[in-house]
């Protein structure tokens, strides 16, 4: 909008103010000229003002976008399945000494933690050294919170050394079960070391020879306390009431000398007898070591004897073979001579008075001698 043309606007409403002026104020037309005065002041007022002032251009707003929401939903908890926890080495703990080529049966035990039960699942061979082990073993179904002992049987390298092998746990569509405490979370393991065995010393003890050594018939006998000598071995009394002592020699040229005797067995179960000669003295029959070279009337012991090596009492005991070890004592101190000699009587009196003979009369006796 120019000059010119706000100038022609206020002559307009110069013109206008001036005819209203002039109309009378109770005329119905002049109440008309004032309402169409009122409706031009209106329409000036409405008119745009002109202004040579430059207007101000407003800032650019960038205006931010409000945030698009989606609706997300709220995690849920699920059960942990598959999983293991290891326990324990239930056999064969780490490093266990083997020797080379020895079998043995290693046990883990393991818990199902998960929420799940095992159903179809295995143990595997993992890694390292398989000890001869299955390459897979089924577990059978274990539940929620249930432990189970692993087990398989393996054998040590030939080799001395360290060895492991890690085994797991796998389901049955061979999804690896994670361990808990396991190694790498994944596994366990044995572990062995395998020794060669040491050395063996021979400490086996030495072999051992029996033999049986029986009396020597030519320097075997019997003195009576008549001073009669004669060759049966017999004691007891005779008819006549002498007593006789009967006198065994044994030859122990076969055993070495510096050999250990381990067993002795006395034999003199080979006998008769003439009337009772459990009757005599105490009733029993003892044996003492003498050695008397050539049998002869000398070679009577008359007074009442000590140090028996052996006693009978009664037919039964004479009867038997058994081990003695007061004869074992006394063939060890013989070792090394030629001779072992004894004697073997009743004790004083060794006679009844009875005019009848009561005699023990002996066969071959017999001495049954381990040494080594």
């Amino acid at each position: 909008m120019n000059k010119t043309t706000r100038l022609l606007g206020f002559f307009i409403i110069f013109a206008v103010i001036l005819t209203a002026c002039n109309l009378p104020s109770g005329d119905p037309e002049d109440v008309n000229a004032t309402a169409a005065a009122q409706t031009l002041e209106a329409l000036l007022s409405a008119t745009p003002s002109i202004s040579t002032t430059t207007p101000t251009v407003p800032a650019t707003i960038t205006l931010i976008p409000s945030p698009a929401f989606t609706s997300t939903p709220v995690p849920t908890a699920t059960p942990n399945c598959p999983l293991a926890q290891f326990v324990t080495d239930v056999t064969i703990p780490d490093g266990t000494i083997m020797t080379p080529g020895q079998t043995f049966t290693k046990k883990w035990r393991l818990r199902n933690t998960s929420a799940c039960a095992w159903n179809g699942y295995s143990l595997v061979f993992d890694s390292g050294d398989s000890m001869n082990g299955p390459a897979s073993k089924p577990i059978g179904v274990i539940n929620p919170g249930q432990e189970v002992d692993l087990e398989v049987n393996l054998t040590a390298p030939n080799s001395p050394g360290n060895y492991r092998g890690y085994w797991r746990i796998v389901t049955n569509t061979n999804v690896l079960v994670p361990i808990v405490n396991g190694y790498q979370g994944r596994s366990f393991y044995v572990d062995i070391k395998v020794q060669a065995p040491p050395t063996v010393t021979n400490t086996s003890a030495p072999s051992s020879t029996t033999i049986t050594l029986d009396n020597i018939a030519g320097e075997s006998g019997q003195v009576r306390s008549d001073g009669t000598v004669l060759g049966p071995p017999n004691t007891g009394d005779i008819e006549s009431n002498a007593a006789a002592q009967a006198f065994f020699s044994f030859n122990m040229s076969s055993i070495p000398a510096g050999a250990t005797i381990t067993k002795v067995v006395v034999n003199f179960s080979s006998y008769d007898t003439l009337g009772n000669p459990w009757s005599l003295a105490d009733g029993c029959l003892r044996a003492y070591v003498q050695n008397y070279g050539t049998l002869d009337a000398g070679d009577f012991f008359p007074g009442d004897p000590t140090s028996a090596v052996i006693r009978w009492c009664g037919a039964a005991e004479l009867s038997s073979v058994f081990e003695d070890s007061g004869m074992k004592a006394v063939v060890q101190s013989a070792v090394g001579s030629s001779r072992l000699q004894l004697r073997v009587q009743f004790r004083a009196p060794t006679t009844s008075s009875n005019g009848i003979a009561d005699m023990i009369r002996f066969g071959t006796v017999k001495l049954i001698i381990t040494y080594q």
